[in-house]
């Protein structure tokens, strides 16, 4: 039970960031999309994966 629960915390917490950072990277124009696929790369890999996802991003978009 405590595994399931870490994992919605980690969840829940990665949807508040992706949130978060969209609101304060807005004026930039640099929007990360939240989805399955984003947060599930949040809960795993953390904050590098947001730092990825920002750089391939810039470069293909």
């Amino acid at each position: 039970m405590k595994k399931v629960y870490d994992l919605f915390k980690k969840i829940v917490f990665g949807f508040f960031f992706l949130y978060g950072f969209n609101v304060l990277a807005s004026p930039l124009n640099i929007l990360i999309p939240i989805n399955f696929f984003t947060i599930l790369l949040f809960t795993i890999f953390g904050i590098p994966s947001v730092i990825a996802l920002i750089v391939i991003q810039l470069f293909l978009f």
